[in-house]
């Protein structure tokens, strides 16, 4: 039965949808252009458009290659590389970097390309979370600033961040829709009567033909509910009983890093996936809001990498972002295949990066606890 508490009927309200499909209007009166809100969801905003930074002639490239140059990997030091990598692998003998006789060194230096396109979207959304009593931005206190008129702290460039703020101006006050403004409504388990069936209780006969007494419910065939603890009504979850809602337009801004990379002049069979993490020793480096297409390298796979970079990022992120900063690097990556025999067998490993890091193809010792190889 429901009864009224506190001046407020407890209805069953527990089917009404936990968001409006709409805001409020009251809300849009006050924020010229945002019909879009009407349709629910999110509206992408698009940035305005800037001028392209200007053109910077690089310096020639010989006197890049002329001070880079990768460092030669001896014996010497291919055997302290694997010796090295055995150790940190829990099931390799530490020996056998020691035993095994180096046969061959095939050294080749790759050119690493990367394009880095720093960019800033955003976007709108309608948002509420419950009222609290405490001052409200709304339309009467001026209008509200465009999305791209909002200043914002920016985070390190190249570094990704998302952040969320309130649009000044935008706020309104309005009963829950969930619970019609009482802040609570009927369980819909026990329907308002704090009591549920006992799931335990049995009305079966002993074999002397007397009632058994459920030790549960004590024989009332009845049980607290759970699910609101006996009170026969649930605390609104939207607006977690405070009655009243705080509607608002929060802007969504997404720092996004874009990468290109190239990975010019592999013949050795390391994984590109590993070169594309090695350490490697810096050749050329352009940063500006806009950096244009390397040309004339001694290698055309780099130019024509840069070209395609530089066309993919302005095809797939200048359409939908403000672009902010843009880094493009050449990176000398040294890579050694060696060729050595133990216990009578040829093997094969290969040193990668500026740092030795080792990678076993067919390592002798086979691994027996799951460490994983590369």
């Amino acid at each position: 039965m429901d009864r009224d508490r506190s001046g407020d009927s407890v209805l069953d309200l527990s089917f009404e949808a936990e968001s409006p499909l709409a805001p409020p209007a009251e809300l849009l009166e006050g924020l010229p252009g945002c019909n879009w809100l009407l349709q629910g969801g999110q509206q992408v905003f698009f940035p305005p458009s800037q001028a392209p930074g200007e053109h910077q002639a690089p310096k020639p490239w010989s006197l890049f290659l002329a001070h880079s140059r990768a460092p030669v990997v001896t014996e010497e030091v291919a055997r302290e590389a694997l010796l090295s990598f055995v150790n940190s692998k829990c099931c390799y003998p530490s020996m056998t970097a020691g035993d095994l006789v180096i046969q061959e060194l095939r050294q080749q230096t790759l050119c690493r390309y990367r394009l880095e396109t720093f960019s800033e979207s955003r976007i709108s959304e309608w948002v509420f979370q419950p009222f609290t009593d405490h001052a409200v931005d709304g339309p009467q206190q001026g209008a509200s600033p465009g999305v791209w008129e909002m200043e914002v702290q920016m985070p390190p460039m190249f570094q990704e961040d998302t952040r969320r703020f309130q649009v000044p101006h935008s706020a309104l006050v309005k009963d829950c829709h969930k619970c019609h403004g009482r802040g609570r409504y009927k369980c819909s388990v026990c329907h308002g009567a704090g009591t549920v069936r006992c799931p335990s209780c049995s009305r079966a006969r002993s074999k002397a033909g007397q009632v058994r007494r459920c030790h549960m419910c004590s024989g009332s065939h009845r049980r607290r509910c759970c699910t609101c603890s006996g009170r026969g009504h649930r605390t609104c979850g939207t607006c977690k009983g405070e009655r009243k809602l705080l509607h608002f337009v929060q802007l969504v801004i997404m720092w996004k890093n874009s990468l290109f990379e190239f990975v010019s002049g592999r013949q050795l069979r390391c994984p590109a996936e590993l070169l594309a993490k090695a350490k490697g020793e810096n050749l050329f480096r352009d940063e500006n809001t806009t950096v244009y297409p390397i040309v004339d390298f001694p290698l055309r796979d780099i130019s024509l990498a840069s070209q395609r970079g530089i066309a993919e990022h302005g095809a797939s992120v200048a359409s939908r972002a403000r672009v902010l900063q843009q880094r493009q690097t050449i990176e000398l990556i040294p890579l050694t295949e060696v060729h050595y025999q133990y216990h009578g067998k040829t093997h094969v490993y290969y040193i990668y990066g500026t740092d030795h890091q080792v990678y076993a193809v067919d390592h002798p010792e086979r691994y027996c606890c799951g460490c994983m190889i590369i």
